[in-house]
């Protein structure tokens, strides 16, 4: 949100300025335009209805979806378009309207073309309330569901706006602390699916954002309270447009700005996750549809009136569902298609407008945001100890995570079963359990020491493989690769961990650093390409077999689970060759993270040490992600804690920041294995219920510094 007037940086507005009022002389000079560009937008919609209703198994021409309509069709075709079709063209109806007028209001309010019921974590809010209860097994009707994802919702919403809200507001800075939060919330629901399968099942490929619906009594129930919400937002259009002027002026001209903002905030968010309850948290179509009416709005000056704006925005909202829909269906076929999340197919499009919109705004984090951070002690020797300090600490994590789990072991125990004297119970414990830590610990030394490089050649204090999409674009390409091949040798899941981690990384560094290097820029690029990977993977794990789905969820949470000891192998190696090449060139890694230009001066050669230190990470990230799955934070918070702790020397940085992160995996795997034992927590889930707090203080910490 924006405080005294302040109003977004953009450097190229997506649609002129949000909401601003328009004179009514250019209104009245096009009057022809508006009427165009909503027939424009409901040509649109008109056509995927149309095609929405003849896509399925049974075939349906147009002139016989005309007789149905008309009452003189056949009477199957008109029980299938009745009991079939209807209700989930309604579901489409219901759900793009109130994502595309929550968004509106949402970027509105906000004054920031980036919010959206996504983007503020709304719908990751009451996707997570409506798990918590059906674990509790609490019986909730249609409107007392849609209460829970409300609360759920709007708590998540607030929590958001607190934090990217301020004297210093930046768009990008809301979008990444909605990521954030998203990502911790995403992973406290994912613990839940996987810890109750019978309670939340059918739930996970519904969390993407499925139309599909049994009746239509539920959209029926819930139309009602939509169609409410959009003629609140309609009438509180004008406040809405009084609100772009800035705080003090919206005051002069008697408007509310505490009140008017709450209760727009309380409607966008009532929209939003009443169609979470109706089919699920479908992503990003409250970003997109509100772009798109603005971007019209760029012909068509009367669009950016908010009682304009707002049920144009619902229909647009709508189309894009509909074509959303329409999309599957005629790629997966009639059978398939039905069953997959539209969600997907939608938080694709929105990740492309995540990057592109990022090429217009300007984040507000300084060029020297890295430099500009506090560092840790300044003596050598005071290095030192923290160093000994963290490996002692790291060496008693791993002898924890060695006795303890489902079932505790004992010193001696393990001293026999390394001479080959233990009792079979323990040979067999200690066989499985010394992998999984070893594992965590690799994964966790590799994915701080990548965290670390990113940063230092990008300036960056909230980089991190995590954040930017790279770790989750390796699960991608691992993914493709298990699904792809009927058996898969871990060589060639390595291999598609690392072709998605490098194709990642090319599109992060060449989108976010495109014109100026912005940090914030390079962030959201991130976040988008992110979203992408993870609705490519959520599609791959629907389409494959149910069964399955549970072990791969498992792994896309970062789990040690069957991890052996050859797997670590490659692993180990990467680490070891990133040790040799990083000894001499930490220095210059000390001047990278300052400026461009005095490195250059100082005889660094800008572009060959970016391009090794690139590789490395990449390669350290794909190893690990091979070895233990998606794992995020972890490149974030160690290097972080390590900066503060010993300042940023590289020499004394890289190898705590390499320390403390294999004391977090190891830490999260021992916590996940025995906090609910004999069930687990995969570690990955755990590190980012960790993260998630530390990446929302950091947040704050930059915004007060700014």
């Amino acid at each position: 949100m924006s405080h005294d007037g302040a109003t977004t940086t953009l450097e190229r507005p997506v649609a002129g300025p949000v909401g601003v009022p328009t004179p009514p002389d250019k209104v009245g000079g096009g009057r022809w335009k508006a009427p165009a560009a909503v027939g424009l937008i409901v040509a649109w919609l008109v056509v995927a209805v149309v095609v929405h209703l003849t896509q399925g198994t049974a075939g349906l021409t147009v002139p016989e979806l005309w007789q149905v309509v008309t009452g003189s069709g056949t009477d199957q075709g008109a029980l299938v378009v009745a009991q079939s079709r209807v209700p989930r063209l309604l579901a489409a109806l219901v759900v793009g309207a109130a994502l595309g007028a929550a968004g509106a209001a949402m970027q509105g309010v906000a004054r920031n073309p980036l919010a959206s019921p996504d983007t503020t974590a709304v719908n990751a809010g009451a996707y997570l309330a409506l798990t918590v209860v059906a674990v509790a097994g609490v019986p909730l009707g249609i409107l007392s569901g849609a209460a829970v994802a409300f609360v759920g919702g709007l708590l998540a919403a607030a929590t958001v706006i607190a934090i990217s809200s301020g004297s210093s507001v930046s768009a990008i800075r809301l979008v990444l602390a909605g990521s954030a939060l998203t990502l911790g919330i995403s992973a406290i629901t994912s613990v839940l699916l996987l810890l109750f399968p019978w309670e939340t099942q059918g739930m996970f490929a519904w969390g993407a954002g499925s139309l599909a619906q049994n009746g239509a009594q539920t959209v029926t129930m819930l139309a009602p309270v939509v169609v409410v919400g959009l003629l609140v937002l309609v009438l509180l259009g004008r406040r809405l447009d009084l609100l772009q002027l800035g705080d003090d002026a919206a005051r002069s001209l008697g408007v509310s700005v505490g009140r008017t903002r709450l209760g727009l905030v309380a409607v966008s968010v009532l929209l939003a996750t009443t169609a979470v309850s109706a089919a699920g948290p479908i992503g990003f179509v409250g970003l997109c549809a509100p772009v798109l009416v603005r971007m019209l709005a760029r012909a068509v000056p009367a669009l950016r009136r908010h009682r304009v704006l707002v049920p144009v925005s619902a229909l647009a909202g709508v189309a894009l569902v509909l074509s959303a829909d329409v999309f599957v269906r005629a790629v997966f076929g009639a059978v398939s298609g039905v069953t997959l999340p539209t969600g997907v197919i939608t938080s694709i499009i929105g990740a492309v407008f995540l990057v592109v919109l990022a090429q217009r705004m300007r984040s507000g984090l300084t060029g020297d945001a890295l430099a500009s951070l506090r560092g840790g002690v300044r003596s050598r020797r005071a290095a030192r100890v923290v160093l000994v300090v963290a490996a002692v600490s790291l060496v008693g994590a791993v002898v924890a995570g060695v006795l303890l789990g489902d079932r505790t072991v004992l010193l001696g125990d393990v001293t026999n079963w390394l001479r080959g004297l233990a009792s079979v119970r323990v040979e067999i414990i200690l066989e499985t359990r010394v992998p999984r830590v070893l594992a965590a610990l690799l994964a966790g030394m590799a994915l701080a020491l990548a965290g670390a490089l990113v940063q230092a050649v990008t300036r960056n204090p909230l980089a991190d493989p995590g954040i930017l999409g790279i770790s989750a674009s390796a699960g991608l390409g691992a993914v493709v690769t298990i699904v792809t091949f009927s058996t898969v040798s871990f060589a060639q899941t390595l291999a598609g961990a690392l072709v998605g981690a490098t194709v990642a990384t090319l599109a992060i560094f060449a989108l976010g650093a495109r014109g100026s290097a912005d940090q914030g820029r390079m962030v959201l690029v991130g976040v988008g390409v992110g979203a992408a990977a993870s609705a490519l993977t959520t599609l791959l794990l629907v389409r494959t077999d149910p069964w399955n789905q549970n072990a791969a969820i498992t792994w896309l949470g970062g789990s040690t689970y069957g991890a052996m000891l050859p797997h670590l192998v490659p692993l180990l190696v990467v680490l070891l060759v990133a040790g040799v090449v990083l000894v001499p060139l930490h220095r210059d890694l000390d001047l990278l993270q300052w400026d461009e230009t005095t490195p250059r001066v100082l005889g660094v050669r800008v572009p060959q040490v970016r391009r090794v230190v690139v590789a490395l990470a990449v390669l350290l990230t794909a190893a690990a992600t091979a070895c233990v799955g998606v794992i995020a934070f972890v490149g974030l918070v160690a290097p972080h804690a390590a900066r503060l702790l010993v300042g940023k020397r590289h020499a004394a940085m890289l190898p705590l920041a390499v320390l403390l992160g294999g004391l977090l995996v190891v830490c999260a795997d021992v916590v996940g294995r025995t906090v609910i034992a004999p069930a687990q927590i995969p570690a990955g889930l755990v590190s980012a219920v960790i993260g998630t707090p530390y990446f929302v203080w950091l947040l704050w910490r930059m915004r007060a510094r700014a």
